[in-house]
């Protein structure tokens, strides 16, 4: 795996089991960081984890990267970083109600070959109730038939 892959897993990795505090409030390092705390902070997790890897993902929704999941999609399909074959590091947007807007985002880990049709994801803002604004920094097991993934760019350089 490359450096930077390495790096941004990493650094997900070692957020696992982090939670806002209070529950139930967005409030997080990763939004004061951003500096828009108290809101749905999936993509700003994401951004944060980029960012402490020394890979930023540039300018989407700010300087800092990213905090809005529609907006950041649309960013990706405009810049043609979709891909159908996910590495390590890549991102990966979801769309629960399936009316074609983006509910979440985490980071691809890797394919989960003992179960066809799932992979693991690290995510921020995620629990076992709410998939999309949950308080906690999560390894989920997903279905490939709910993601769109994403290799940004700047894991080329």
């Amino acid at each position: 795996m490359l450096q930077k892959q390495t790096d941004i897993l990493r650094t997900a990795i070692t957020e696992l089991g982090y939670s806002e505090t209070p529950n139930d409030s967005n409030l997080q390092k990763y939004g004061e960081w951003y500096g828009m705390n108290g809101v749905p902070w999936c993509a700003i997790f994401v951004s944060w984890v980029f960012d402490q890897s020394k890979t930023p993902l540039g300018k989407i929704d700010s300087d800092k990267g990213m905090h809005y999941c529609p907006s950041a999609l649309n960013h990706f399909k405009k810049s043609k970083e979709i891909t159908t074959a996910p590495q390590s590091g890549d991102l990966i947007f979801f769309d629960w109600d399936k009316d074609g807007k983006s509910d979440h985002v985490g980071i691809f880990v890797q394919d989960r070959a003992s179960s066809i049709g799932t992979f693991i994801s690290i995510e921020g803002n995620t629990s076992l109730g709410n998939n999309s604004n949950g308080g906690k920094v999560m390894l989920k097991v997903r279905n490939y038939s709910s993601a769109i993934f994403v290799h940004p760019k700047v894991l080329d350089d």
